[in-house]
């Protein structure tokens, strides 16, 4: 099991106190050895809008790539960012809760037994 973000730096903040997205130039420079580097993965979580873009590409938003789940389950899941700004996205599209999470959740459980 390994968790590989986006960038290996904390980019600072915006004007309004959010986090500055991932410098485009460390996914570009090390993202592909990165991944090489790992052997047999079984399951990808691609966890908000930059990691999303950056492997399944395209100009769709995180809720049309989470709701395609069944396009690339079940190696990757697209999933939507663990904030607490997501708490309305999570209430407006139950389905996530519903159908994938238990999907998800079985999936887990497989790959680490």
């Amino acid at each position: 099991m390994a968790i590989v973000p986006m960038a290996f730096c904390f980019p600072g903040y915006d004007a309004a106190g959010s986090d500055l997205p991932p410098p485009r130039i460390c996914a570009q420079t090390w993202r592909a050895r990165a991944m090489a580097a790992l052997e047999g993965i079984e399951l990808t979580l691609l966890i908000g809008a930059y990691a999303q873009s950056w492997h399944l590409g395209g100009r769709k938003g995180v809720t049309e790539r989470v709701a395609a789940w069944r396009d690339h389950a079940p190696e990757v899941f697209a999933l939507p960012h663990p904030s607490w700004r997501n708490t309305a996205w999570l209430k407006k599209n139950p389905w996530f809760e519903a159908e994938v999470l238990p999907v998800l959740r079985s999936r887990v459980k497989e790959v680490l037994t």
